[in-house]
C-alpha cells in the first residue's frame, strides 16, 4: 500500500475489505455507550462534536449532559445571557468553544428558523465549524457522505498507509482525506450509514490505535495496516519535535472591601479566556518581586492603589501552549487611593466569597475559589493585627 510521499494514498482490496466489513462489525460490537449516540437530535449532535474538540469523551460527557439540561434546544441556547452559557461551560477550557456554539446558535435561531443547517455550505458559514464538526454533524444527524478527519482518524490513516510525511502539512492532509473519502464511499456502497463509518473510525483511533501503546491484536483492520506489518506502529504518523513550553509567574490581588466582598472583572471579549471573569493580576517582569508585580498590575488593570498582604496560595497551572504558576496575594486599598474599576471598560463586581460560585471563572482562578472555601476562611482575608 504504501508508495512515495506524493502519490495518492490508494486503499487496495484488502483494505477497503476491512473497513468497509470488519470495522462496522467490530463497532456494532465495541462501540461505547454515550448519550449523544442513539439520538436524532442534530443540535445534541453538534453540541457533542463541539465539546469533543479537543476533549476526551470521559471528560465531556458530564458537561454535555448539564448544558443540554440548562439549554436544551436551539432557541433555548440563543436565547440565553452569554454569561450562562460559559458558566455552564466552566472547566471544559477552550472557552472560544462555547462563545461560537452561542452565536452560532443565535444564527440558526434567527436565519434558520431553529433547525441546524444540513448542508456544508451553510453549515460551515456557522461560527465555530470547522471540516472536521461539519462533517461529523451532516454525517451523524442528516446521513450525508461526508468523511471526518480529526486527530484519532489521522493517526489510525497513517499507520494503516505508512504515511512518511508530517500529517499537519496541507499536502499530507489531503492525501488522507481523499483516502477517507474513498474508504467511506466504499463502506456506504455495502450499506454503512455514513454516521455509523464515521464513528466507528474515530471510536478505534480512540480506543484502540492509541498514541502509544497501541492494542494490535484487538484491530478489526490490522491486516491492512502497513505499519503493522513493519512492526513499527508506534512510529507513525511523522511526530514534531516539540518546542519547550514557555512559564511565567503570574501574580493575582485578592482585593477585599470593608464589607469583606472580593473584586473581580470580566475579561475582554476577544482574545484568551474571553468573557470570564477573574481576579486582577498578571504576568511578573525583569526581576521584580511578586508582591510589587501584584500591585502594578492592579494599578495598571484597575487604577487603584493597594497594600499587598501576605502570599494566599500559589498553584500551578498549564494552558495549551505555555504554563503558570499563580501567585495570589490577599490586597486591601491603600488609604486615598480611587475606587477600582476596569481599565479596559470591562464589567467589574465586589462579590461575597460565597457567591463567587455564581461567575464563570478561568480554571486557576477558580482552583483559589476552591481554595478559600477549603480553607474555611471568615470572610475578611486580613487579619485584625493587618489592619
Amino acid at each position: 500500500m504504501p508508495g512515495t510521499d506524493d502519490d495518492a494514498l490508494e486503499p487496495d482490496a484488502a483494505c477497503r475489505r476491512a473497513f468497509s466489513e470488519k470495522l462496522p462489525a467490530w463497532y456494532a460490537e465495541h462501540r461505547r455507550e454515550m448519550p449523544w449516540r442513539g439520538t436524532a437530535d442534530p443540535y445534541r449532535i453538534w453540541v457533542a462534536e463541539v465539546m469533543l474538540q479537543q476533549t476526551r469523551v470521559e471528560q465531556a460527557t458530564p458537561y454535555f449532559r448539564r448544558f443540554v439540561d440548562a439549554f436544551p434546544t436551539v432557541e433555548a441556547l440563543a436565547e440565553a445571557e452569554r454569561d450562562a452559557v460559559l458558566k455552564r461551560w466552566e472547566g471544559l477550557g477552550y472557552y472560544a468553544r462555547a462563545r461560537h456554539l452561542h452565536e452560532a446558535a443565535q444564527i440558526v435561531a434567527d436565519e434558520h428558523g431553529g433547525d441546524v443547517p444540513d448542508t456544508w455550505d451553510a453549515i460551515r458559514e456557522l461560527p465555530g465549524i470547522g471540516p472536521y464538526t461539519a462533517a461529523a454533524v451532516l454525517s451523524i444527524a442528516f446521513g450525508k457522505s461526508h468523511a471526518v478527519l480529526d486527530g484519532n482518524v489521522v493517526r489510525l490513516l497513517a499507520r494503516v498507509f505508512a504515511v512518511e510525511k508530517d500529517p499537519s502539512k496541507s499536502g499530507t492532509r489531503r492525501r488522507l482525506r481523499d483516502a477517507a473519502d474513498a474508504l467511506l464511499a466504499d463502506a456506504c456502497d455495502q450499506g454503512v450509514a455514513p454516521g455509523d463509518f464515521n464513528q466507528a473510525v474515530m471510536e478505534l483511533g480512540a480506543t484502540v490505535c492509541t498514541p502509544s501503546a497501541p492494542r494490535c491484536p484487538d484491530c478489526p483492520v490490522q491486516d491492512a495496516c502497513a505499519a503493522y506489518a513493519e512492526g513499527a506502529p508506534e512510529a507513525y504518523p511523522h511526530k514534531r519535535k516539540k518546542a519547550p513550553v514557555p512559564h511565567h509567574d503570574v501574580a493575582v490581588g485578592l482585593l477585599e472591601n470593608e464589607a469583606g466582598e472580593l473584586f473581580i472583572q470580566r475579561r475582554p471579549d476577544e482574545g484568551l479566556l474571553a468573557g470570564l471573569w477573574e481576579f486582577p493580576g498578571g504576568k511578573q517582569e525583569g526581576g521584580e518581586a511578586l508582591a510589587e508585580t501584584c500591585r502594578r498590575e492592579l494599578r495598571e488593570e484597575t487604577g487603584a492603589r493597594v497594600e499587598v498582604g501576605r502570599l494566599f496560595h500559589r498553584l500551578n497551572h498549564a494552558y495549551s501552549h505555555f504554563k503558570i504558576t499563580l501567585h495570589a496575594f490577599r490586597c486591601r486599598l491603600a488609604e486615598g487611593s480611587n475606587a477600582p474599576t476596569s481599565a479596559e471598560g470591562q464589567p467589574t463586581r465586589w462579590v461575597a466569597p460565597a457567591s463567587l460560585d455564581d461567575y464563570a471563572f478561568p480554571r486557576a482562578n477558580r482552583r483559589l475559589i476552591e481554595e478559600l472555601e477549603e480553607r474555611q476562611e471568615r470572610p475578611t482575608l486580613f487579619d485584625a493585627a493587618e489592619r
